[in-house]
């Protein structure tokens, strides 16, 4: 991925967060965009989004980002001077889920360990 790639992914992150938190204050309070990532010609890009609540609200929050997707790119079309504004698909952000799952296992893990180690008697002193 290109230099210019990157750093048109950063900024179209941090304007759309933005246009979130100032014009969609209550709606878009559950959602975070965790990423961005557009293609090299800049017609179409992805979002990612993590969103705070259930699998209900999860559902909720994408209709309701593809609803408004229009008024998003063109407010981000007034923000920010590209040759193409990329058309953006809206999906959740699985990697946090993954992460805090992998974190319980390593929990349980050392947990196990430390269980395991206690109850082992300590070895005897050879004299």
């Amino acid at each position: 991925m290109s230099t210019r790639t990157l750093r048109v992914n950063e900024l179209i992150q941090r304007e759309l967060s933005d246009i979130l938190r100032k014009r969609y204050k209550d709606e878009a309070l559950a959602i975070t965009i965790t990423g961005v990532q557009v293609s090299p010609d800049l017609h179409e890009g992805k979002v990612f989004v993590a969103i705070t609540g259930d699998e209900e609200e999860e559902i909720k929050c994408l209709r309701w980002l593809k609803h408004n997707s229009k008024d998003f790119r063109f407010e981000l079309g007034r923000r920010i001077v590209l040759k193409n504004m990329p058309h953006f698909t809206y999906s959740v952000d699985v990697t946090t889920e993954r992460g805090n799952r992998i974190l319980s296992v390593l929990d349980e893990i050392a947990a196990q360990d430390k269980a395991r180690n206690e109850a082992q008697p300590p070895p005897a002193d050879k004299e």
